[in-house]
């Protein structure tokens, strides 16, 4: 057990006023809590250059300096216009502070969250685009219906200056018309068709069977739909990103960077000031626009290809098997990574054989097989699969040249003619927003169901993770057949090193996905009801 360093450094008033900052006074681990960010900043760029400890740090440079303004802060909101004088000083503290421990990774001790209300599922691509750093969740479209109107009577999707066009908003409306006209039918249809089991909750069959209708009318939506989500990141990431988003071709993505550097500057303003400034930020993102308008014009001199809806494998390490047994040896020998050396069975043997759930995750000598596949599938698969961030991936521009996906349990259910006139319609629409329009812009009217190229450069560890958790029984069918397919590229190659993913399920997809999970979640809500019963507040 480790030793504890219970003797308190703080005499009892000291204690008094540290005690609704930290978890603990007395213990060596210890969490923050009721400090705003620019105060943990600071604090920890402090910490690394000075021999006290983190809470005498707080005590004694922050809270007891005048000039700090910590009371400000760190108490009640700020009301008169004194109060917000001090709170400026105090922030201008905080920022010389920073200043003085330069580094730009002391703009990862802080972070902010942030909400991102009524913006196109386009621009949340772009959002949720950066890897590192940020961690963000998006509206579901498996568990909400967003054929709801917005106060103004109308449907809900991107309109905007540039996109006034005689087609874009009658195409728009018509996709969302037959997505709201086939919500209900199909969802009678497949209670029909899945009656409730005895034993099951009426709350699980209910959810099982809307989340089956909203999967297979998910691809009507267009790329403009409104969408919302939510955003957890780091200083310095929201500083790039709110730099590349000013670079962005979309004008939406482009005022967006104004909003999020406007709010994250009342929260955390010293780790996003350069993110638009004059010296860094607004040369960094002309430089990223004109790299852009370059590359896509040499691209156009690429003639146009096509492809059915495939998982391809370009690109893998011949020797993969080999390295990943040498870096799994390399942290217990004496030896070089080149002089590594071993049986390769039995290597991998002792390194994976005794997984007992995708949870006990694949250690890192993975990492070093690496594979690069391209995927042409549904936007809306695509849409799900880019959350994997730590994954190298690109996509292509959404448009409507490589076909679109109509689901087979909307044929079943006598209602695919309607889906496809309606893409089919949309498509046409697409087709002027891009000759009158462009490109970039045209994208908002694609609905989701329409096929797009991306690529995925992924670790074997990272293949690991993605294909266990997309290829169990309750997920999509669009996003489970690309996982299982890009393990099943990984079998041909190295079915050794893939022999090891054991849960990975390859087998055939469950007609109403959600409803095994569903009952899981009665499970675990009728455990929490009777550990409550037990023990009444």
């Amino acid at each position: 057990m480790r030793e504890n360093r219970a003797v308190t450094e703080f005499a009892e008033a000291e204690s008094t006023l540290l005690e609704q900052y930290f978890t603990n006074l007395d213990r060596p681990v210890f969490a923050l809590r009721n400090l705003p960010e620019v105060v943990k900043g600071a604090l920890f760029s402090r910490y690394s250059r000075t021999e006290k400890s983190l809470r005498r740090v707080l005590l004694e440079e922050f809270i007891n300096q005048p000039e700090s303004g910590f009371g400000h802060l760190a108490g009640a909101a700020a009301a008169s216009e004194d109060d917000m004088v001090a709170i400026r000083r105090a922030e201008e503290f905080y920022e010389r502070v920073l200043v003085g421990y330069g580094d730009d990774s002391v703009a990862e001790l802080a972070g902010a969250h942030v909400a991102v209300e009524q913006t196109s599922t386009l621009a949340a691509k772009a959002l949720e685009d950066s890897r590192i750093g940020i961690s963000p969740l998006e509206k579901s479209t498996r568990y909400v219906r967003f054929d709801r109107p917005g106060p103004d009577g109308r449907h809900l999707y991107h309109r905007g200056a540039e996109l006034v066009h005689p087609d874009y908003e009658p195409a728009a409306d018509a996709l969302f018309a037959t997505y709201s006209r086939l919500v209900e039918p199909a969802t009678s249809a497949i209670r029909e068709k899945f009656p409730q089991e005895p034993g099951e909750t009426d709350r699980a069959w209910k959810s099982a069977t809307r989340a089956k209708a909203l999967d297979l009318l998910r691809g009507l939506l267009p790329a403009g739909t409104l969408t919302n989500l939510g955003l957890f990141g780091n200083g310095r990431a929201f500083e790039y990103l709110i730099t590349k988003l000013a670079a962005h071709e979309l004008p939406e993505c482009r005022a967006l960077a104004g909003d999020l550097h406007r709010e994250l500057s009342l929260v955390i303003p010293a780790f996003v000031r350069r993110a638009l400034d004059d010296r860094y930020g607004k040369p960094a993102a002309e430089r990223m626009a004109e790299t852009r308008v370059e590359t896509a014009r040499l691209a156009r001199q690429i003639g146009p290809g096509s492809s059915p809806p495939s998982v391809r494998l370009v690109e893998f390490d011949p020797d993969a098997e080999r390295k990943v047994v040498a870096a799994a040896l390399f942290p217990y020998s004496d030896a070089p990574l080149d002089q590594q050396a071993g049986d390769a069975g039995v290597v991998l043997e002792a390194l994976l054989a005794g997984r007992a759930n995708r949870r006990q995750r694949a250690p890192r000598a993975l990492e070093h097989a690496e594979y690069a596949f391209e995927i042409t599938a549904n936007f809306a698969a695509y849409r799900d699969l880019h959350r994997h961030r730590m994954l190298t991936q690109d996509r292509q521009l959404l448009g409507t040249s490589l076909g679109f996906d109509s689901p087979p349990g909307l044929a079943e259910l006598g209602m695919a003619g309607d889906f496809e006139r309606a893409i089919e319609a949309a498509a046409a629409a697409h087709g002027k927003l891009e000759r009158d329009l462009g490109r970039a812009l045209a994208q908002y009217v694609v609905p989701l169901a329409f096929h797009v190229r991306w690529y995925f450069r992924a670790n074997l560890r990272e293949v690991y993770h993605l294909c266990e958790l997309r290829t169990t029984p309750q997920g999509h069918p669009d996003y489970r057949w690309v996982a299982q397919e890009m393990f099943r590229r990984v079998q041909e190659v190295h079915p050794r090193l893939a022999s090891y993913a054991r849960f990975v399920d390859l087998g055939e997809r469950d007609e109403l996905e959600r409803r095994a999970s569903e009952k899981r979640i009665d499970e675990k809500l009728s455990a929490l009801q009777h550990t409550k019963s037990e023990f009444p507040a």
